[in-house]
């Protein structure tokens, strides 16, 4: 039990969150580099002859480099076992990254030193204090001419509602940074200037801030400036209060570069220190303590071809409470079977490892037959608990889809269906046509891409894709006659979801309005009925 403590006390398991374009896949390559788990990182953006991202496998990705999946990759960093979840920036791939934040234990929010806290960083920020996740600041881009670390904490404060403690410090004037100053070491770090564009290890020298060395290296105007601000946040600031991070309400703040290196190493170490090990989980049976002794997990991602040569389908789960070992029964509470877990995985993009054991706090991929669903509960036989249930997000915009060829109807089904398990996209359909086409609702537009394209290259369907006019959803809950006789429905959709509840499509929050005033028998639902609300 005392061992299996300390393996949970050494589990870091965390997601990055960040408005599209921020760094954050730049960020965990680095924080990758800086684990040994790679010699060379590739920046995203950067020239052609440079490597891919590690995290971005899908081609989709390589080509535009941005991420719409979900990463899961581990390596281990000073005696810790990092398992990072690098989550969708696009705001289309939302729910792919509010699912992510469920299997993690705090986040890493990254902010453009330029651009401040954006949009979709308040969403995300938000789901994480839902959840009552401890969030970290990493302030990134810092080789860019950006905006004041005073204004950037006042703004943390106002737009998100939590207190910034600065960690450590940019050295500097005017947006032209040469450095970092560590806060409870009292010490510079200054960086050294390379033309490798962050792909290896940067050098740095370290000191103290009152030593004239110093002072001549980063000369008069620079060192004053530092010396003020040290003396202003320790007289103003807050003081530094674990329980605060831990319970949501403070977040340590760090600067930094991902691209260059700049500041990645003393975050990480730090943050390693400071970021929770793996907590307890709510279920049907109450707090899942991680040390006990029984196994249990759950399913938060499924992904299919992640290698196209095999066209295989991994189901991603999170390890709650006991040991994981390879080949272990463990029972599955939504098919009611005890199921054996062969070949189990673990992950630095699409380079996999066969794993014989596992801790609470570890993501590990399973081959999945088809019988794994988002949000399944894996626990030990005899046990019959299900952990907290998974959102569901209303889709926004809807099409209709058939394939091409009719020919191809089999492949085009398969794909759906497969698609639809990873939670890609929802699916629907008309009763009249249940054979011929399917519905697809989505958060984002970017999502009917991505369907299109994996369609195509996974699956050889090419589609017919019509676009609706509706813009909401509802699930309808009520009597079966009360919902067949709805009056004033003739400018919408009705339609039912995979589970073959009744679903009303519509244009607007207006119509929603002027339906269900006429339908007082009717409830129009945002989530499914039959959902736990999040």
């Amino acid at each position: 039990m005392e061992d299996l403590e300390l393996t949970i006390n050494k589990r870091r398991t965390f997601a990055i969150i960040s408005h599209p374009d921020a760094g954050k896949t730049t960020l965990t390559e680095k924080l990758l580099l800086y684990g040994g788990a790679i010699r060379l990182a590739g920046s995203v953006k950067s020239r052609k002859a440079a490597k891919h991202a590690v995290s971005d496998w899908m081609e989709i990705e390589k080509q535009r480099g941005i991420s719409v999946t979900s990463s899961v990759l581990q390596f281990d960093y000073d005696g810790y076992r990092v398992n990072i979840l690098d989550t969708p920036g696009h705001q289309d791939f939302s729910e792919d990254t509010y699912r992510t934040l469920m299997a993690a234990d705090s986040a890493v929010m990254l902010i453009d030193v330029a651009k401040g806290v954006e949009d979709q960083t308040k969403k995300l920020f938000h789901v994480c204090r839902q959840r009552g996740i401890p969030v970290f600041t990493f302030v990134n881009k810092l080789d860019r001419y950006g905006k004041n670390p005073f204004e950037l904490m006042e703004e943390i404060e106002q737009v998100l509602g939590i207190r910034a403690y600065p960690m450590n410090w940019p050295v500097g004037i005017d947006g032209n940074y040469v450095g970092v100053y560590n806060r409870q070491q009292a010490q510079v770090e200054l960086f050294a200037k390379d033309g490798a564009h962050g792909q290896s290890v940067l050098p740095s020298t370290m000191g103290s801030v009152s030593d004239p060395a110093f002072r001549d290296l980063l000369g008069e105007s620079v060192h004053t400036s530092l010396c003020e601000d040290i003396e202003l946040l320790d007289m103003a600031g807050d003081a530094f209060d674990y329980d605060l991070v831990a319970a949501g309400e403070l977040t340590p703040m760090f600067f930094g570069s991902a691209m260059t290196n700049f500041g990645v190493r003393p975050f990480l170490e730090e943050f390693l220190k400071l970021a929770p090990a793996p907590v307890a989980r709510m279920s049907s049976e109450g707090e899942i303590n991680p040390a006990s002794e029984d196994f249990s997990a759950f399913v938060f991602k499924i992904q299919a071809n992640m290698n196209p040569a095999h066209r295989d389908r991994l189901a991603f789960i999170r390890i709650c409470s006991g040991k994981f070992t390879r080949g272990m029964s463990v029972y599955h509470a939504q098919s009611g079977k005890a199921i054996k877990l062969a070949q189990p995985q673990q992950f630095l993009a699409q380079e996999r490892t066969i794993i014989d054991e596992a801790y609470p706090g570890d993501i590990i991929g399973l081959f999945d037959p088809g019988i794994f669903g988002i949000g399944d509960t894996l626990c030990k036989e005899g046990a019959k608990f299900t952990f907290q249930d998974f959102p569901v997000f209303p889709p926004e915009q809807f099409a209709k889809v058939q394939p091409k060829d009719t020919m191809k109807r089999k492949q085009f089904v398969k794909g759906m269906t497969q698609l639809t398990q990873e939670g890609a996209v929802q699916v629907f359909r008309q009763s009249e046509f249940a054979s011929e086409a399917f519905i697809i609702g989505v958060v984002g537009s970017l999502q009917f891409e991505v369907l299109e394209y994996r369609l195509k290259n996974e699956y050889g369907v090419e589609l017919l894709m019509d676009r609706l006019s509706f813009s909401v959803a509802r699930w309808l809950s009520g009597d079966e006659q009360a919902i067949k006789s709805m009056k004033s429905i003739d400018s919408g959709m009705m339609i039912r979801d995979i589970k073959d509840r009744p679903v009303l499509l519509l244009s607007n929050e207006w119509a929603i309005r002027w339906v269900s005033e006429r339908n007082p028998g009717v409830e129009f639902l945002e989530i499914p009925p039959d959902t736990a609300a999040f």
